[in-house]
């Protein structure tokens, strides 16, 4: 269990402390839920009057806002990136194995790190690299010649392809699934004609990966991830998709092939993405977005109908239909007006 002074906690998040620094603090919890020997965080005004009413032994918070404050106090001026560090502090998420289990197989040409887990009936294969540090959970497939750098770790079930390659300190949630093969088909005459997907997936540092996310190999050339990168759950990375540097992506998102995004992007849940096409640096597209063409510029970018009564989207989409029409009627409008006012 976890338990800290208030005072050892502040010098650990570099923070001002405000009130008795003896109080002892057992955990973190939401605002509208603390209790007395936990701490808590205020980070949006618009919960002001919870603030008030907070049982918490402690909150974080601005020093805009220490005055509505009747508890000791964390002074800071990111109250939530120091939410995620004291979480890191506080976090008691078991490794994904503790040792090496006797049903794991492990080929004997596999070159493994100093202090490396693998847990029960995971598959390590010929030529595969396994890094210091590396924690393999229950149920993984590790490839021949696949390379995972120090400090990765893999949740149950993860399964990665040959060949590929994943960075350092990177995170891998239970079914992820990467270097599988791209879609990848030529027709004859109306029958699908396989093509070997000959690249691979590469990974840099510090990646997280979500739980069911798909990563294809390249059909030539890799599909790579940048270093930084968080991917949520149950996204489709076709294959030769380039996504830059600490770029992060919703949970249900799809890319088409050959997409590249830049560094810095922030992807909405549930977008889909066409393929080669190039995404600028800094962009955020809001969540569904449909993202046909490229975007050249910074900036957030949406698209879709908002939700609405049934009557009135029919009416809408009844509307959009007759887009072509009534513009078709509008030019006509204005040629005719541009012709009287010439008179």
């Amino acid at each position: 269990m976890f338990s800290m002074r208030l005072a050892d906690l502040a010098k650990q998040l570099n923070a001002q402390l405000q009130g008795d620094g003896d109080l002892v603090i057992t955990g973190i919890a939401s605002m509208h839920s603390a209790l007395p020997g936990q701490i808590t965080f205020f980070s949006n005004s618009a919960y002001q009057a919870q603030l008030s009413a907070c049982q918490a032994s402690a909150v974080v918070l601005t020093e805009a806002d220490l005055p509505c404050c009747r508890s000791a106090a964390l002074v800071v001026k990111n109250p939530y990136l120091t939410y995620a560090y004291m979480a890191q502090l506080m976090d008691t998420t078991p490794l994904p194995a503790q040792e090496v289990a006797s049903s794991a197989v492990i080929s004997p040409t596999a070159t493994l790190g100093k202090d490396f887990c693998i847990g029960a009936n995971s598959v390590i294969e010929a030529g595969a690299v396994l890094g210091d540090n590396v924690v393999i959970g229950p149920g993984c497939f590790i490839g021949k010649c696949a390379r995972i750098g120090a400090g990765t770790r893999l949740w149950a079930n993860v399964t990665i392809y040959h060949e590929v390659e994943i960075g350092q300190n990177c995170l891998i949630q239970s079914g992820a699934v990467i270097g599988s093969d791209g879609f990848g088909y030529a027709n004859e005459r109306g029958k699908w004609i396989k093509i070997p997907q000959l690249g691979t997936v590469i990974i840099g540092d510090r990646v997280e990966i979500g739980a069911c996310t798909t990563i294809d190999r390249g059909a030539l050339d890799n599909t790579l991830i940048g270093n930084g990168v968080i991917i949520d759950n149950q996204c489709q990375i076709a294959h030769n998709v380039v996504i830059g540097d600490n770029t992060a992506i919703a949970g249900g998102v799809i890319m088409a092939g050959s997409l590249k995004i830049g560094c810095y992007c922030q992807i909405g849940g549930a977008s889909v993405m066409n393929g080669h096409i190039t995404i600028a640096d800094k962009v955020v597209v809001t969540g569904m977005g449909m993202v046909m063409r490229p975007i050249t510029e910074p900036g957030v970018y949406s698209s879709g109908i908002p939700l609405q009564p049934n009557k009135v989207w029919r009416k809408t989409t009844a509307l959009v239909m007759n887009i072509d029409e009534l513009s078709k009627r509008l030019k006509a409008v204005e040629r005719k007006v541009e012709k009287d006012d010439s008179r």
